[in-house]
């Protein structure tokens, strides 16, 4: 399928089909006439990829686990693999978010409202 028709099926705009296929992500053949040419599997593929960024992958963390992910029956374990290491990131990120509200919150405690020894200015 041509460049338009994707872009109208899976809701991308054709600026970033070109970038996934320059990324690696998604791959065109070329028509003699130079139009890119689309399987029809590539709807499918890149719902995966909007699905995989939704849930807090990188471009780069799905390039990388393509050749796994793509391997049928055989990547089960691979994908279960992939989605426990992105939850611990996940479960780091907040333990780390916790930790910055909580030092947020005390600041904002020690402030005084006049602005007078705010304790983000320099010390003089």
């Amino acid at each position: 399928m041509r460049i338009g028709t994707l872009s109208t099926r899976t809701g991308l705009s054709r600026d970033s089909l070109r970038f996934y296929e320059k990324r690696g992500l998604l791959q065109a053949r070329r028509s003699p006439n130079g139009y890119r040419d689309y399987p029809e599997e590539a709807v499918q593929w890149l719902g995966y990829v909007r699905t995989a960024q939704q849930l807090g992958f990188t471009l780069a963390e799905i390039a990388a686990d393509l050749p796994r992910l793509t391997q049928g029956e055989d990547a089960g374990p691979a994908l279960r693999a992939t989605l426990a290491h992105k939850l611990a990131d996940v479960d780091a990120r907040i333990v780390a978010l916790q930790a910055l509200r909580g030092e947020l919150a005390s600041r904002l405690a020690d402030t005084p409202d006049s602005g007078v020894n705010c304790p983000l200015q320099p010390a003089a």
